[in-house]
């Protein structure tokens, strides 16, 4: 059975454009550059110097806490330690790594599959996080669902425009997505796996029908396609009809949800022993020359990765890392592919549309689409007055930023913008 979550917006989803060259290109660069920040939680310290070589999966930053670490994502020389820019906008420290296109790989030995502490050390090792963006340790997600979920989510929605690394890694390789699903069943133990797909995905879904079989404890649920539907309250809600509540987590649901391409890195880490190094990467828009996904070494700019997709139309006003809807602009195209980058998205002049003069016309649409029940016409109007008691009043934090609102108004109010102001202003009146 199906559930309809409240709001959602249903934009133009331009997922044929990436789609139509159907083989990945494998990139090669020349120089990579690996930040010691690609996780939510505490930055990695690097564990090489300048002048040291290392091989394709060697652990090059690690840290405490909160932390899962990086590794080499090819064979080479260390040319630097040092800040470069960061998809965040601005500089983190980096391991600099010259190519010498050969990967000799570094040894690492698959964890025993039947115990359960090592496989979770393994992920922690693996460096894997949540590859949907929102780079949470995968290790830790996991330690904090033991004994605690009925269901397992494979979410594999990908409901951004443009989008179709995760699309694509179903129509390619399914097996990997579920084998992956199969080692944290074992694990969790719920009573059953879910892999979530939208209906637009008619390809990587025939595909799964066909391989389901072999995994009795996986069901596939095919949902209606709505933006926001590959969000995690919003998700939960559609596949099991639970409502996770403001201020909790996933897990006081009973269910856990990963992106299908963290199952695949895990399958990888598990079953085959190697580290989070590479991912699928879509580039699209309007104003990229070849449209396409690539499988893209960790580090690889997004210079280089423009380039090998044709390079951008003259009349370019931004590239932005993420989908439309909840991606970053960017300011400098030597920042890299981090473990949560989905999508270089290259967008026209005229695609923005953005008004010089934003007006609020109170007609309450923004209300009728926040798939969170929220009031963002009055979020707005007390940001922007610094009333902090009334925002708290408002339940501001409980924004997850996905741009429905902007998207639907008519007066084309920087309504996201203002709200990531508005959260940052609430952060600064708690109590130290």
């Amino acid at each position: 059975m199906k559930h309809l979550f409240f709001g959602g917006i249903h934009p133009k989803y331009q997922k044929e454009m990436s789609t139509a060259v159907t083989e990945f290109i494998r990139l090669d660069p020349d120089i990579l550059v690996i930040p010691m920040v690609q996780h939510i939680g505490a930055p990695c310290t690097p564990l090489v110097q300048v002048g040291d070589r290392v091989l394709w999966g060697q652990k090059i930053g690690d840290g405490e806490g909160l932390c899962v670490p990086v590794h080499a994502s090819a064979s080479g020389k260390v040319i630097a330690v040092e800040p470069r820019p960061h998809i965040r906008g601005t500089d983190i420290l980096s391991v600099v790594i010259e190519n010498d296109h050969q990967y000799t790989p570094v040894k690492i030995t698959p964890p025993d599959a039947s115990d359960e502490d090592a496989v979770l050390a393994a992920i922690r090792e693996a460096g894997i996080v949540g590859m949907g963006g929102a780079a949470f340790p995968g290790n830790v997600k996991a330690l904090s669902a033991l004994g605690k979920v009925d269901t397992l989510i494979a979410n594999a929605c990908e409901c951004e425009p443009y989008i179709t690394a995760d699309d694509s890694l179903l129509r390619s390789d399914p097996r990997q997505v579920l084998e992956g699903m199969s080692v944290l069943m074992k694990i969790l133990k719920p009573r059953e796996g879910v892999l979530a797909v939208e209906d637009n995905k008619q390809e990587a879904i025939r595909g799964l029908e066909k391989l389901l079989p072999e995994y009795p404890g996986i069901r596939l649920a095919v949902l209606p396609t709505r933006y926001p539907q590959g969000a995690e309250k919003q998700l939960i809600q559609s596949v099991t009809g639970r409502q996770v509540a403001p201020g909790q987590l996933p897990v006081s649901t009973g269910c856990a949800v990963f992106n299908v391409s963290t199952f695949a890195a895990i399958y990888r880490a598990v079953r085959l022993g190697l580290p989070l190094t590479r991912r699928l990467v879509t580039v699209s828009g309007e104003a990229i020359a070849k449209p396409q996904n690539f499988i893209v070494p960790l580090g690889t700019s997004f210079h280089d990765l423009i380039q090998v997709a044709g390079g951008l139309h003259d009349r370019t006003e931004r590239v932005i890392s993420g989908g439309p809807m909840m991606g970053v602009a960017q300011k400098d195209l030597s920042v890299p592919v981090i473990k949560a980058t989905n999508c270089v998205l290259c967008l026209l002049k005229d695609e923005n549309g953005a008004a010089e003069n934003p007006v609020c016309l109170r007609c309450g649409k923004c209300c009728g689409v926040c798939p969170m029940h929220l009031q963002p016409l009055y979020m707005y109007r007390f940001t922007n007055a610094g009333k902090v008691s009334e925002l708290d009043r408002l339940h501001i934090m409980d924004c997850m930023e996905c741009g429905c609102c902007a998207f639907t108004c008519p007066g084309k109010l920087p309504l996201v913008e203002v709200f990531r102001k508005g959260k940052q202003l609430w952060k600064e009146a708690q109590p130290k």
